[in-house]
């Protein structure tokens, strides 16, 4: 039998599907929004493979979710184009014996210099005079009076790829001191890649930029409240390159409308994109994009190139990078041998 990838719309880049298709021995099932849903579930439950697209452009029913799999009977593998995998039910994958994989490290430089881009508009007050100039003449210069980010301290909240880099930025081009929060990781770890290990409430208290760089989980959801902000330093911005939900958006509108926080830069709201109206669009000392920040041209193609040959591995039974689940892989190889009568590679 020939393994069956099914995928969304898009690839993110084009060269992922092409080269999928170069490698030969796969069925590639191009999947697409506008087409009747009972097609699209007819054409998915014989997938053994699913390249799931981000959850800002993927519609509910398509998520990596129990209701799927009970409906995708065939499907083995669950892959994500980014680094993120909130869309997909991990434990229920787990349980199904499916393994999920993401494309962890194939944009690390862009999501860590976004992060590094909307601290400098903020503190330079960039984007805040461009909007100015663009409204009235006789701008007073002095008052778009930002501040350096030498020598000022930074507080990362999770010290993964992304976070890593981040630090490794802050704290060569600007001497930065940085502080970093994350649980997984011991003094010594976190010492190994360029900051100084505290906890959240020692670095809301001395960090002038917050940068949110965690995955968005049951234990981060929400993580940023009324009181995390208010905990802040007045003159502190709050950046977030993360997900949508890991900060309270209502929250963190009070915060600002009362002056707790100096600013804040955002790539990620919780319903993707927000509209014009969105309550934080609405202050002048908000700087925002559309979850861009892993958007650049070397990244896109990265994670297209690394999901296609990560599929290529899965479904030529061999041991894939980036497996998210290797809980799953007992069960996994089980169903695996059966639709292929061989057994995968352990990893």
């Amino acid at each position: 039998m020939q393994p069956r990838l099914a995928y969304f719309e898009n690839w993110i880049d084009p060269e992922g599907p092409r080269r999928v298709e170069r490698s030969g021995g796969i069925d590639l099932l191009r999947l697409s929004y506008d087409a009747p849903e009972d097609e699209n579930w007819a054409a998915l439950a014989t997938a053994h493979g699913y390249q799931i697209a981000p959850r800002s452009e993927l519609k509910e029913p398509w998520f990596g979710t129990a209701a799927l799999l009970a409906r995708c009977p065939s499907l083995l593998a669950i892959s994500s184009t980014g680094a993120g995998y909130d869309m997909v039910d991990v434990e229920a994958c787990t349980a199904a014996g499916v393994i999920v994989c993401n494309q962890s490290g194939t944009n690390d430089e862009a999501v860590a210099e976004h992060a590094l881009g909307l601290m400098l508009c903020l503190s330079k007050q960039i984007v805040q005079s461009d909007r100015a100039l663009r409204r009235q003449a006789g701008i007073d210069r002095f008052a778009f009076t930002g501040r350096d980010l030498l020598g000022k301290t930074v507080g990362i909240v999770g010290l993964g790829r992304i976070g890593a880099r981040l630090a490794e930025l802050c704290g060569t081009l600007f001497a930065m001191r940085v502080l970093a929060v994350d649980p997984y990781l011991s003094a010594a770890e976190i010492e190994a890649r360029g900051a100084v290990k505290a906890d959240l409430a020692e670095m809301l208290r001395e960090a002038d930029f917050v940068s949110v760089n965690c995955p968005r989980s049951a234990e981060t959801f929400g993580m940023f409240g009324a009181d995390a902000f208010a905990a802040m330093k007045p003159t502190a911005y709050f950046v977030t390159t993360a997900r949508g939900g890991i900060h309270d958006e209502a929250a963190l509108a009070e915060a600002l409308r009362a002056g707790r926080i100096a600013g804040a830069g955002l790539d990620v709201f919780l319903t993707e994109p927000p509209g014009p109206d969105h309550p934080l669009l609405a202050f002048d000392n908000v700087v925002a994009s559309p979850h861009i920040a892993g958007v650049t041209e070397e990244a896109v193609r990265n994670m297209a190139t690394a999901a296609a040959e990560q599929w290529q591995d899965i479904l030529a039974g061999r041991a894939p990078p980036r497996l998210v689940n290797p809980e799953a892989w007992p069960l996994y190889a089980r169903r695996f041998e059966a639709v292929f009568g061989r057994s995968p590679a352990t990893p």
